[in-house]
Protein backbone atom coordinates (compact mmCIF):
# COMPACT_ATOMS: atom_id res chain seq x y z
CA UNK A 1 0.00 0.00 0.00
CA UNK A 2 1.43 3.35 -1.04
CA UNK A 3 1.36 6.42 1.21
CA UNK A 4 1.26 9.74 -0.64
CA UNK A 5 1.98 13.09 0.99
CA UNK A 6 0.64 16.51 0.06
CA UNK A 7 3.43 18.09 -2.00
CA UNK A 8 2.37 21.75 -1.81
CA UNK A 9 2.15 21.65 1.97
CA UNK A 10 5.55 19.97 2.11
CA UNK A 11 7.15 22.67 -0.07
CA UNK A 12 6.31 25.34 2.50
CA UNK A 13 8.39 23.44 5.08
CA UNK A 14 11.20 21.98 3.00
CA UNK A 15 11.51 23.98 -0.22
CA UNK A 16 13.28 22.41 -3.20
CA UNK A 17 13.85 19.09 -1.43
CA UNK A 18 10.08 18.57 -1.11
CA UNK A 19 9.56 16.74 -4.41
CA UNK A 20 12.15 13.97 -3.86
CA UNK A 21 10.96 13.61 -0.25
CA UNK A 22 7.37 13.17 -1.37
CA UNK A 23 8.48 10.64 -4.00
CA UNK A 24 10.36 8.62 -1.38
CA UNK A 25 7.28 8.51 0.85
CA UNK A 26 4.89 7.51 -1.92
CA UNK A 27 7.24 4.93 -3.45
CA UNK A 28 7.33 2.83 -0.27
CA UNK A 29 4.82 -0.04 -0.49
CA UNK A 30 5.73 -1.38 2.97
CA UNK A 31 6.73 -4.77 1.57
CA UNK A 32 9.27 -5.47 4.34
CA UNK A 33 12.28 -6.34 2.17
CA UNK A 34 14.22 -3.66 4.06
CA UNK A 35 13.71 -5.27 7.47
CA UNK A 36 16.50 -7.90 7.45
CA UNK A 37 18.86 -5.36 5.86
CA UNK A 38 18.34 -2.70 8.52
CA UNK A 39 20.91 -2.84 11.35
CA UNK A 40 18.67 -1.23 13.95
CA UNK A 41 15.73 -3.48 13.14
CA UNK A 42 18.00 -6.53 13.30
CA UNK A 43 19.26 -5.44 16.73
CA UNK A 44 16.07 -4.02 18.23
CA UNK A 45 13.28 -5.90 16.44
CA UNK A 46 10.90 -2.93 16.53
CA UNK A 47 8.82 -1.88 13.52
CA UNK A 48 9.37 1.82 14.20
CA UNK A 49 13.13 1.20 14.15
CA UNK A 50 12.95 -0.03 10.57
CA UNK A 51 13.05 2.02 7.34
CA UNK A 52 9.37 1.53 6.55
CA UNK A 53 8.44 2.40 10.13
CA UNK A 54 10.56 5.56 10.00
CA UNK A 55 8.98 6.57 6.69
CA UNK A 56 5.58 6.47 8.39
CA UNK A 57 6.90 8.50 11.32
CA UNK A 58 8.47 11.14 9.08
CA UNK A 59 5.29 11.37 7.00
CA UNK A 60 3.19 11.88 10.13
CA UNK A 61 5.51 14.61 11.40
CA UNK A 62 5.59 16.40 8.04
CA UNK A 63 1.78 16.33 7.85
CA UNK A 64 1.45 17.69 11.37
CA UNK A 65 -0.11 14.56 12.86
CA UNK A 66 2.78 13.66 15.16
CA UNK A 67 5.04 15.75 17.38
CA UNK A 68 8.66 15.78 16.19
CA UNK A 69 10.05 14.82 19.59
CA UNK A 70 7.89 11.67 19.64
CA UNK A 71 9.37 10.51 16.35
CA UNK A 72 13.01 11.34 17.04
CA UNK A 73 13.45 8.48 19.50
CA UNK A 74 13.16 6.12 16.53
CA UNK A 75 14.62 8.30 13.77
CA UNK A 76 17.79 9.37 15.60
CA UNK A 77 19.05 5.75 15.90
CA UNK A 78 18.94 5.37 12.10
CA UNK A 79 22.53 5.04 10.88
CA UNK A 80 21.78 6.44 7.44
CA UNK A 81 23.66 3.42 6.06
CA UNK A 82 21.30 3.09 3.05
CA UNK A 83 21.26 -0.70 3.26
CA UNK A 84 17.51 -0.38 2.82
CA UNK A 85 18.07 1.31 -0.55
CA UNK A 86 20.03 -1.69 -1.79
CA UNK A 87 17.37 -4.08 -0.52
CA UNK A 88 14.32 -2.12 -1.73
CA UNK A 89 12.57 -3.56 -4.82
CA UNK A 90 10.50 -0.38 -5.25
CA UNK A 91 13.46 1.98 -5.62
CA UNK A 92 12.69 4.10 -2.58
CA UNK A 93 15.40 6.79 -2.29
CA UNK A 94 15.42 6.77 1.49
CA UNK A 95 18.35 9.18 1.71
CA UNK A 96 16.40 11.87 -0.15
CA UNK A 97 13.84 11.69 2.64
CA UNK A 98 16.11 11.20 5.64
CA UNK A 99 18.68 13.93 4.95
CA UNK A 100 16.21 16.84 4.45
CA UNK A 101 14.12 15.57 7.36
CA UNK A 102 17.14 15.63 9.65
CA UNK A 103 17.91 19.18 8.53
CA UNK A 104 14.33 20.18 9.30
CA UNK A 105 14.47 18.43 12.66
CA UNK A 106 17.71 20.16 13.69
CA UNK A 107 16.03 23.51 13.24
CA UNK A 108 13.06 22.55 15.41
CA UNK A 109 14.16 20.03 18.01
CA UNK A 110 14.98 20.70 21.63
CA UNK A 111 18.63 19.95 22.44
CA UNK A 112 20.21 20.78 25.78
CA UNK A 113 23.08 23.27 25.88
CA UNK A 114 25.52 20.47 26.78
CA UNK A 115 24.24 18.36 23.88
CA UNK A 116 24.66 21.25 21.43
CA UNK A 117 28.16 22.02 22.69
CA UNK A 118 29.29 18.38 22.57
CA UNK A 119 27.85 17.80 19.10
CA UNK A 120 29.43 20.98 17.75
CA UNK A 121 32.78 20.05 19.27
CA UNK A 122 32.73 16.61 17.64
CA UNK A 123 31.74 17.90 14.20
CA UNK A 124 34.19 20.81 14.26
CA UNK A 125 37.07 18.68 15.57
CA UNK A 126 36.63 15.86 13.07
CA UNK A 127 36.41 18.37 10.23
CA UNK A 128 39.61 20.17 11.26
CA UNK A 129 42.93 18.27 11.17
CA UNK A 130 44.60 20.72 13.57
CA UNK A 131 41.79 20.46 16.13
CA UNK A 132 41.63 16.70 15.79
CA UNK A 133 45.35 16.38 16.46
CA UNK A 134 44.88 18.24 19.75
CA UNK A 135 41.90 16.06 20.62
CA UNK A 136 43.98 12.93 20.00
CA UNK A 137 46.78 14.20 22.22
CA UNK A 138 44.32 14.85 25.03
CA UNK A 139 42.71 11.47 24.46
CA UNK A 140 46.02 9.63 24.70
CA UNK A 141 46.79 11.40 27.95
CA UNK A 142 43.42 10.22 29.29
CA UNK A 143 43.70 6.69 27.86
CA UNK A 144 45.32 5.13 30.99
CA UNK A 145 42.29 6.25 32.98
CA UNK A 146 39.76 4.95 30.44
CA UNK A 147 38.16 2.51 32.88
CA UNK A 148 37.61 5.12 35.60
CA UNK A 149 36.34 7.71 33.11
CA UNK A 150 33.91 5.19 31.61
CA UNK A 151 32.44 4.64 35.07
CA UNK A 152 32.17 8.36 35.79
CA UNK A 153 31.07 9.77 32.44
CA UNK A 154 27.99 9.10 30.31
CA UNK A 155 28.67 6.63 27.48
CA UNK A 156 28.43 9.43 24.94
CA UNK A 157 31.29 11.36 26.53
CA UNK A 158 33.58 8.39 27.10
CA UNK A 159 32.97 6.80 23.66
CA UNK A 160 35.79 8.69 21.90
CA UNK A 161 38.36 7.08 24.21
CA UNK A 162 37.37 3.61 23.01
CA UNK A 163 37.97 4.62 19.38
CA UNK A 164 41.52 5.91 19.77
CA UNK A 165 43.92 4.27 17.27
CA UNK A 166 46.25 1.62 18.67
CA UNK A 167 49.26 3.77 17.86
CA UNK A 168 49.97 7.18 16.39
CA UNK A 169 50.52 7.28 12.63
CA UNK A 170 53.40 9.73 12.31
CA UNK A 171 53.25 10.01 8.54
CA UNK A 172 52.06 13.30 7.08
CA UNK A 173 49.76 13.92 4.15
CA UNK A 174 51.62 15.31 1.16
CA UNK A 175 50.07 18.06 -0.97
CA UNK A 176 50.92 19.17 -4.48
CA UNK A 177 51.23 17.38 -7.82
CA UNK A 178 52.52 13.81 -8.10
CA UNK A 179 53.52 12.81 -11.65
CA UNK A 180 52.47 9.57 -13.27
CA UNK A 181 55.04 6.82 -13.55
CA UNK A 182 55.61 6.24 -17.25
CA UNK A 183 53.09 7.47 -19.79
CA UNK A 184 50.34 9.62 -18.27
CA UNK A 185 46.95 7.99 -18.74
CA UNK A 186 44.83 10.30 -16.61
CA UNK A 187 44.96 13.31 -14.30
CA UNK A 188 42.91 13.38 -11.11
CA UNK A 189 42.35 15.47 -8.01
CA UNK A 190 42.57 13.51 -4.77
CA UNK A 191 40.89 14.78 -1.62
CA UNK A 192 43.10 14.45 1.45
CA UNK A 193 40.12 14.29 3.78
CA UNK A 194 39.92 15.58 7.34
CA UNK A 195 39.83 12.91 10.02
CA UNK A 196 41.65 10.41 7.80
CA UNK A 197 44.68 12.63 7.24
CA UNK A 198 45.18 12.66 11.01
CA UNK A 199 44.09 9.14 11.98
CA UNK A 200 45.72 7.27 9.08
CA UNK A 201 47.73 9.46 6.67
CA UNK A 202 49.40 6.28 5.41
CA UNK A 203 46.18 5.63 3.42
CA UNK A 204 46.76 8.83 1.49
CA UNK A 205 50.33 7.88 0.62
CA UNK A 206 49.28 4.39 -0.44
CA UNK A 207 46.59 5.81 -2.70
CA UNK A 208 49.07 8.10 -4.45
CA UNK A 209 51.50 5.19 -4.93
CA UNK A 210 48.84 2.98 -6.48
CA UNK A 211 47.56 5.72 -8.79
CA UNK A 212 50.92 7.02 -10.00
CA UNK A 213 52.27 3.51 -10.61
CA UNK A 214 49.30 2.97 -12.93
CA UNK A 215 49.97 6.08 -14.98
CA UNK A 216 47.76 8.57 -13.16
CA UNK A 217 48.95 12.08 -12.31
CA UNK A 218 47.58 13.09 -8.90
CA UNK A 219 46.86 16.62 -7.71
CA UNK A 220 46.21 17.16 -3.99
CA UNK A 221 45.02 20.76 -3.47
CA UNK A 222 47.10 22.49 -0.79
CA UNK A 223 44.23 24.66 0.43
CA UNK A 224 41.73 21.84 0.57
CA UNK A 225 38.74 22.26 2.89
CA UNK A 226 36.46 19.74 4.59
CA UNK A 227 33.80 18.39 2.22
CA UNK A 228 31.05 18.65 4.85
CA UNK A 229 29.88 15.05 4.63
CA UNK A 230 30.08 14.32 8.36
CA UNK A 231 27.90 17.30 9.17
CA UNK A 232 25.43 16.60 6.34
CA UNK A 233 24.94 12.97 7.34
CA UNK A 234 24.43 14.13 10.94
CA UNK A 235 21.70 16.55 9.88
CA UNK A 236 23.71 19.75 10.36
CA UNK A 237 23.22 21.15 6.87
CA UNK A 238 24.36 24.64 7.91
CA UNK A 239 27.84 23.39 8.79
CA UNK A 240 27.84 21.10 5.76
CA UNK A 241 27.05 23.91 3.30
CA UNK A 242 29.74 26.14 4.77
CA UNK A 243 32.37 23.43 4.29
CA UNK A 244 31.09 22.32 0.90
CA UNK A 245 30.95 25.91 -0.36
CA UNK A 246 34.60 26.45 0.60
CA UNK A 247 35.63 23.25 -1.20
CA UNK A 248 33.69 24.18 -4.34
CA UNK A 249 35.41 27.56 -4.36
CA UNK A 250 38.83 25.89 -4.29
CA UNK A 251 37.99 23.82 -7.35
CA UNK A 252 36.41 26.78 -9.11
CA UNK A 253 39.02 29.47 -8.44
CA UNK A 254 41.98 27.57 -9.85
CA UNK A 255 40.12 25.97 -12.73
CA UNK A 256 41.11 22.62 -11.25
CA UNK A 257 37.77 20.91 -11.79
CA UNK A 258 37.88 21.43 -15.55
CA UNK A 259 41.50 20.30 -15.68
CA UNK A 260 41.08 16.81 -14.16
CA UNK A 261 39.41 13.65 -15.40
CA UNK A 262 37.90 12.89 -11.99
CA UNK A 263 37.81 13.98 -8.36
CA UNK A 264 38.77 10.96 -6.28
CA UNK A 265 38.15 10.13 -2.67
CA UNK A 266 39.46 7.17 -0.66
CA UNK A 267 36.92 7.62 2.14
CA UNK A 268 33.50 6.20 1.33
CA UNK A 269 31.65 8.63 3.59
CA UNK A 270 33.26 11.61 1.87
CA UNK A 271 32.50 10.22 -1.57
CA UNK A 272 28.88 9.64 -0.67
CA UNK A 273 28.51 13.16 0.74
CA UNK A 274 30.16 14.76 -2.29
CA UNK A 275 27.80 12.93 -4.63
CA UNK A 276 24.89 14.29 -2.59
CA UNK A 277 25.87 17.94 -3.11
CA UNK A 278 22.92 18.40 -5.43
CA UNK A 279 20.59 17.46 -2.59
CA UNK A 280 22.51 19.59 -0.09
CA UNK A 281 22.22 22.71 -2.29
CA UNK A 282 18.82 21.97 -3.83
CA UNK A 283 17.04 25.21 -4.76
CA UNK A 284 20.05 27.38 -3.87
CA UNK A 285 22.24 29.50 -6.18
CA UNK A 286 25.13 27.04 -5.75
CA UNK A 287 23.13 24.03 -6.94
CA UNK A 288 24.51 23.94 -10.49
CA UNK A 289 28.12 24.21 -9.31
CA UNK A 290 27.43 21.57 -6.67
CA UNK A 291 26.02 19.14 -9.23
CA UNK A 292 28.94 19.81 -11.60
CA UNK A 293 31.45 18.86 -8.90
CA UNK A 294 29.39 15.86 -7.77
CA UNK A 295 29.29 14.50 -11.33
CA UNK A 296 33.09 14.17 -11.35
CA UNK A 297 33.41 12.42 -8.00
CA UNK A 298 34.57 8.79 -8.00
CA UNK A 299 35.73 6.43 -5.32
CA UNK A 300 39.35 5.55 -5.99
CA UNK A 301 38.50 1.86 -6.38
CA UNK A 302 35.82 2.65 -8.98
CA UNK A 303 38.28 4.75 -10.96
CA UNK A 304 41.12 2.24 -10.77
CA UNK A 305 38.90 -0.63 -11.88
CA UNK A 306 38.39 1.15 -15.22
CA UNK A 307 42.13 1.23 -15.93
CA UNK A 308 43.76 -1.74 -17.57
CA UNK A 309 46.99 -2.64 -15.79
CA UNK A 310 49.39 -5.51 -15.34
CA UNK A 311 48.80 -7.81 -12.40
CA UNK A 312 51.22 -7.17 -9.53
CA UNK A 313 53.85 -9.79 -8.71
CA UNK A 314 52.75 -12.69 -6.50
CA UNK A 315 52.77 -12.06 -2.79
CA UNK A 316 55.63 -13.86 -1.04
CA UNK A 317 53.17 -15.63 1.27
CA UNK A 318 49.48 -16.52 0.87
CA UNK A 319 47.21 -13.83 2.26
CA UNK A 320 43.56 -14.24 3.30
CA UNK A 321 41.73 -10.92 3.08
CA UNK A 322 38.23 -10.45 4.47
CA UNK A 323 36.68 -7.53 2.62
CA UNK A 324 34.27 -5.34 4.62
CA UNK A 325 31.79 -3.33 2.57
CA UNK A 326 31.63 0.25 3.82
CA UNK A 327 27.96 1.23 3.72
CA UNK A 328 28.59 4.56 2.03
CA UNK A 329 30.41 2.74 -0.75
CA UNK A 330 28.29 -0.40 -1.16
CA UNK A 331 24.87 1.13 -0.55
CA UNK A 332 25.10 4.89 -1.03
CA UNK A 333 27.41 4.63 -4.09
CA UNK A 334 26.34 1.16 -5.28
CA UNK A 335 29.95 -0.01 -5.51
CA UNK A 336 30.84 -3.50 -4.39
CA UNK A 337 32.55 -4.98 -7.43
CA UNK A 338 35.52 -2.65 -7.99
CA UNK A 339 37.47 -3.18 -4.74
CA UNK A 340 36.95 -6.93 -4.99
CA UNK A 341 38.13 -6.95 -8.60
CA UNK A 342 41.28 -5.03 -7.67
CA UNK A 343 42.12 -7.29 -4.74
CA UNK A 344 41.32 -10.50 -6.61
CA UNK A 345 43.94 -9.65 -9.26
CA UNK A 346 46.74 -9.90 -6.69
CA UNK A 347 48.38 -13.34 -7.05
CA UNK A 348 48.46 -15.39 -3.85
CA UNK A 349 45.66 -13.30 -2.28
CA UNK A 350 42.41 -15.05 -1.33
CA UNK A 351 39.28 -12.97 -0.77
CA UNK A 352 37.09 -14.03 2.13
CA UNK A 353 33.43 -13.04 1.88
CA UNK A 354 31.86 -12.48 5.32
CA UNK A 355 28.20 -13.18 5.97
CA UNK A 356 25.76 -10.34 6.62
CA UNK A 357 27.89 -8.02 4.52
CA UNK A 358 24.99 -5.57 4.26
CA UNK A 359 24.80 -4.89 8.02
CA UNK A 360 26.57 -1.69 9.12
CA UNK A 361 29.53 -1.86 11.50
CA UNK A 362 28.08 0.98 13.59
CA UNK A 363 30.52 3.73 12.62
CA UNK A 364 28.30 5.81 10.27
CA UNK A 365 29.97 9.20 10.57
CA UNK A 366 29.63 10.30 14.20
CA UNK A 367 27.00 7.67 14.99
CA UNK A 368 29.34 5.67 17.22
CA UNK A 369 29.83 8.88 19.22
CA UNK A 370 26.16 9.86 19.36
CA UNK A 371 24.65 6.38 19.83
CA UNK A 372 27.55 4.50 21.50
CA UNK A 373 25.52 1.64 23.02
CA UNK A 374 23.86 0.53 19.79
CA UNK A 375 27.04 1.24 17.83
CA UNK A 376 28.94 -1.03 20.23
CA UNK A 377 26.51 -3.89 19.63
CA UNK A 378 26.86 -3.48 15.87
CA UNK A 379 30.64 -3.12 16.07
CA UNK A 380 31.03 -6.32 18.07
CA UNK A 381 28.69 -8.17 15.70
CA UNK A 382 30.71 -7.02 12.69
CA UNK A 383 34.09 -7.85 14.23
CA UNK A 384 32.94 -11.36 15.17
CA UNK A 385 31.50 -11.93 11.70
CA UNK A 386 34.71 -10.84 10.00
CA UNK A 387 36.82 -13.12 12.19
CA UNK A 388 34.74 -16.19 11.26
CA UNK A 389 36.65 -16.48 7.97
CA UNK A 390 40.00 -16.59 9.80
CA UNK A 391 41.52 -13.77 7.72
CA UNK A 392 45.11 -12.57 7.90
CA UNK A 393 43.93 -9.01 7.31
CA UNK A 394 40.64 -7.14 6.96
CA UNK A 395 40.23 -4.64 4.12
CA UNK A 396 37.79 -1.77 3.84
CA UNK A 397 37.39 1.53 1.99
CA UNK A 398 36.44 3.94 4.75
CA UNK A 399 38.35 5.40 7.70
CA UNK A 400 35.28 5.30 9.97
CA UNK A 401 34.79 1.58 9.39
CA UNK A 402 38.50 0.95 9.83
CA UNK A 403 38.56 2.73 13.19
CA UNK A 404 35.36 1.10 14.44
CA UNK A 405 36.31 -2.44 13.45
CA UNK A 406 39.85 -2.10 14.76
CA UNK A 407 38.44 -0.91 18.10
CA UNK A 408 36.16 -3.94 18.44
CA UNK A 409 38.81 -6.42 17.32
CA UNK A 410 40.97 -5.02 20.11
CA UNK A 411 38.18 -5.59 22.63
CA UNK A 412 37.87 -9.19 21.41
CA UNK A 413 41.60 -9.71 21.90
CA UNK A 414 42.27 -10.12 18.18
CA UNK A 415 45.47 -8.93 16.53
CA UNK A 416 44.13 -9.13 12.96
CA UNK A 417 45.04 -5.81 11.30
CA UNK A 418 42.53 -3.65 9.44
CA UNK A 419 43.82 -1.94 6.31
CA UNK A 420 42.44 0.26 3.58
CA UNK A 421 42.11 -1.46 0.20
CA UNK A 422 44.71 0.95 -1.23
CA UNK A 423 47.23 -0.04 1.45
CA UNK A 424 46.98 -3.69 0.46
CA UNK A 425 47.31 -2.83 -3.24
CA UNK A 426 50.31 -0.58 -2.60
CA UNK A 427 52.03 -3.30 -0.60
CA UNK A 428 51.35 -5.83 -3.37
CA UNK A 429 52.98 -3.52 -5.94
CA UNK A 430 56.29 -3.75 -4.11
CA UNK A 431 58.77 -0.90 -3.59
CA UNK A 432 58.60 1.95 -6.08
Amino acid sequence: MQHAIELDALRTKIGAAAAPMAEAVSACVHCGFCLPACPTYVELGEEMDSPRGRIVLMKEVLEGNLDLEEALGHIDPCLGCMSCVTACPSGVEYGELLMPFRELAEGSRRRSLLDRLWRGLMLDSLASPSRLRWMLRLGRLAAPFRGSLRALLPARLSAPLDLLPRSADRAEVQFGTFPAVGERRARVALLAGCAQQVLAPRIHQATIEVLTRRGVEVVVPREEACCGSLAFHAGDARRARASAGALMQIFRSGGLLADVDAVLTNAAGCGSGLKEYGLLFAGRPEEEAARTLAAKVRDVSTFLATLESEAPPPLPEPLRVAYHDACHLAHAQSERAAPRRLLARVPNLTLVEPRDWQICCGSAGIYNLEEPELATRLGRRKAETLLEGEPDVIATGNIGCLTQIESHLRRLGSGVPVRHTMEILASAQGPS
